[in-house]
């Protein structure tokens, strides 16, 4: 299932939710009826929680089923709730590194993850063992940082920036076992992480998005209509 979503009006819908195949990490500001669609498309659980008093969930948070890497900035008491919500289904872990923007430099699924270059090394084998992957990668994409952005990943399948060359695509299916084409949201936007948030079982568009864009990514994370 894939359906078109805005959050308080903005398509970039990826900015503000988080979401695995448990769980979807949501704004408390957003509607009931957005909490619903969000939970019956992507067939989760939906937690709504501030992240360093901050509503962008999406931009904050990394992770896969197993894991969830949390910003050093995040509130003892919001990180508290988390853990009441969520209990032993995924482990939690603050990352204690320079950067807080996680979503935005670290893109995983169950099988790899791929991570800035701007993240220190010594990071990497804790990002490794949080997430339970045989593998993590550090490098750019087209020359960008913010790998992050430029992905969204599931089991399935996966879309990218469209800057990328072929080799790094080919690359991107490597790591992450599954077929990584390239795409857009929101009316040619690249950063594709900003307007899409997906799941093994669903996935929600932000509502600029075209129909071309939306078949697109449809074929590509291979879900039903």
């Amino acid at each position: 299932m894939i359906e078109y979503m805005n959050v308080h009006g903005n398509p970039n819908i990826g900015v503000y939710i988080f979401a695995n195949n448990k769980i979807a990490l949501v704004p408390p500001t957003i509607t009931e009826k957005d909490r619903k669609k969000v939970a019956d498309v992507l067939g989760v659980e939906v937690v709504a929680v501030k992240i360093a008093d901050m509503i962008i969930n999406g931009v904050m948070v990394a992770g896969n089923d197993r894991g969830l890497l949390l910003p050093r900035i995040i509130k003892p008491e919001e990180y508290d709730e988390l853990k009441e919500y969520i209990g032993d289904a995924v482990r939690l872990e603050i990352l204690e590194i320079r950067q807080t923007a996680l979503g935005n430099l670290i893109a995983a699924n169950n099988y790899g993850a791929l991570v800035s270059p701007t993240i220190d090394k010594p990071a990497l084998e804790k990002i490794k063992n949080v997430l339970g992957v045989e593998a993590v990668y550090q490098r750019h994409l087209a020359d960008i940082p913010t790998v992050g952005s430029m992905i969204v990943v599931t089991d399935r399948g996966g879309v990218v920036h469209p800057g990328v060359s072929e080799e790094e695509r080919k690359l991107l299916s490597n790591i992450f076992r599954v077929e990584v084409s390239t795409a857009t949201v929101n009316f040619g936007l690249y950063f594709v992480k900003a307007g899409l948030v997906a799941n093994n079982k669903g996935a929600l568009v932000g509502d600029e998005t075209t129909g071309p864009e939306l078949m697109r990514i449809q074929q590509a994370l291979r879900l039903g209509g």
